[in-house]
């Protein structure tokens, strides 16, 4: 029994990786980018000075809230994230314009300003490291809830595999330390279980609660059940917002509210100022200070926008239940993390993305040894999960590399600048998995791994050539974000040249691969 149980756990472990594997590929790879969101948002806005010290809150919120006035005086909210840490370097606001009668809303407009003038840092379009963030989720071009229903599959679909795992390794931790190289299969599967047993904690950690960030979506009858179907009931369930008095009234001045907050929570902690209803009688001011912890929300004060008069004090931990919810939450998005913590949090989602890569590759050996062994000729569905896995494992990473090409190379001026950027990710990584499947597949494997070091190694020269913000500068200026990405890309173009030269090696020897490191037969050499 025990022996068919665990049979049954190695299939569905197998299936469950397999089915879904290159979405989550997918999501590991430009979430682990885009966790470096902010650093790489300022590589790709070379224009946008370096961060510094700013003046006293009071006077960067009087800057801020002077712009609001100006762009958006009839807006229903308005919000100013001051730049507090590395999550925001810069002072930043937003607003959501009110809804017309007909019930439609103009887009939110958000701006991001120097702290002492209050005037727009000028800098290219571009969708930056947030792009990338939410592509994760988001998966671009299709609708919210369409993403938010495919992406929460496959993190289930993850979560079952990384426990089936867990179960089908009853040597774990032999499987920790032991790894034999230039073995084909054997090393295939002992690289797939290194780099599953390395980061496990993570990977539980960050599936599991990636899952309740779309506990709403998969139940939504509890929100019903409680506040009512439809629009109104999900408005009332992510929170009471108030309705305008019909009157108008000054908002009140910033300075006081802000040095309550500061006698609260110290200096230079405050870190968002909520201004709903700006000019209404009713208007309320939220305050939140700096999340350091892996507490997802913060304490919040709540003043009169009119009168000024201190409300309430919400706590961050209403119910045991919220707090636990946050936790995962925070633990999962990491923005408290420190520079040594952000660094754990990086490698840990590569052993993640290398993981499903490994998984994605052992089962195309696996099944190729057995055709070939057995004198048989690969099936349309092994041909087509090798090509995939070239033009995913591969491919993915020269697309990402392309969107860094593109910020330094489309016009300026460009209409839909940050679009196209996008655009040329998704071009590029079809052009990639077209290629997969109109090569050999060993030859495939190492002319993407060749394109790919070409494309991330050659970056810092292309950044060289059309900025001033180079390592040439940012090394001798000890600027560890700008020279940090430039390395970094280096580096990746040094490991994808590295990859290249050790499958070429075996194509030489008359063993190209359809995956790295493992013969092909002699029909596929040919081709």
């Amino acid at each position: 029994m025990k022996a068919y149980f665990r049979q049954s756990m190695a299939w569905l472990h197998t299936w469950a990786g397999l089915v879904l594997g290159w979405v989550l590929f997918f999501m590991f790879l430009t979430g682990t980018a885009g966790y470096f969101d902010t650093e790489i948002d300022r590589w790709m806005q070379p224009e946008v000075p370096t961060a510094q010290a700013s003046p006293a809150t009071a006077q960067v919120a009087d800057v801020a809230l002077a712009r609001l006035r100006a762009q958006a005086p009839q807006a229903e909210r308005w919000l100013i994230s001051l730049p507090a840490d590395r999550n925001e370097p810069h002072l930043r606001i937003f607003w959501q314009p009110a809804k017309a009668a007909d019930g439609s809303r103009a887009p939110n407009g958000n701006e991001q300003l120097d702290s002492v003038t209050g005037q727009p840092l000028a800098a290219r379009a571009t969708g930056g490291g947030q792009f990338l963030y939410r592509l994760h989720w988001r998966l671009h071009y299709l609708p919210t809830s369409a993403s938010e229903w495919i992406v929460g599959l496959c993190t289930m679909f993850m979560l079952v595999a990384l426990v089936t795992g867990i179960i089908v390794h009853k040597k774990i931790f032999t499987d920790f330390f032991t790894f034999r190289p230039g073995k084909g299969q054997r090393s295939w599967l002992d690289a797939h279980n290194v780099l599953s047993v390395v980061s496990l904690p993570f990977h539980l950690m960050i599936t599991y609660s990636g899952l309740i960030f779309f506990a709403v979506t998969f139940m939504p009858l509890i929100v019903a059940a409680y506040y009512g179907p439809g629009d109104a009931g999900r408005e009332a369930f992510n929170g009471e917002l108030l309705e305008r008095a019909g009157s108008a009234a000054p908002l009140a001045p910033l300075a006081p509210l802000l040095r309550k907050a500061q006698a609260r929570w110290g200096e230079g902690r405050i870190n968002a100022i909520d201004i709903r209803h700006p000019g209404d009688a009713k208007a309320r001011i939220l305050l939140r200070h700096v999340l350091d912890t892996p507490l997802r929300s913060s304490e919040v004060m709540v003043f009169d926008g009119a009168s000024g008069a201190l409300l309430e004090i919400q706590p961050a931990l209403p119910s045991t239940a919220k707090a636990v919810r946050d936790v995962f939450l925070g633990l999962h998005e990491g923005l408290f993390a420190g520079p040594l913590l952000r660094g754990l949090y990086f490698l840990s989602g590569l052993t993640g993305t290398a993981m499903i890569a490994t998984g994605l590759v052992l089962w195309a050996v696996k099944r190729r040894q057995r055709v070939e062994k057995a004198g048989g000729v690969p099936h349309f569905g092994l041909r087509l999960v090798e090509r995939l896995n070239i033009g995913t494992v591969v491919g993915l990473p020269i697309g990402i590399a392309a969107y860094f090409w593109a910020n330094r190379l489309l016009p300026l001026e460009m209409a839909e600048r940050a679009a196209w950027e996008a655009h040329v990710l998704f071009i590029v990584w079809a052009v990639m998995l077209a290629h997969a499947a109109g090569r050999p597949a060993g030859r495939a494997w190492v002319e993407q791994f060749r394109l790919a070091a070409a494309a991330f190694m050659l970056l810092p020269l292309l950044n060289a050539l059309t900025t001033d913000r180079h390592l040439g500068e940012s090394l001798p200026a000890a600027d560890w974000v700008l020279a940090g990405f430039d390395l970094t890309v280096l580096a990746m173009g040094l490991a994808f040249g590295w990859a290249a030269r050790r499958i070429g090696r075996h194509g030489r020897h008359g063993r190209p691969a359809s995956a790295p490191a493992l013969p092909l037969p002699q029909s596929e050499v040919a081709r």
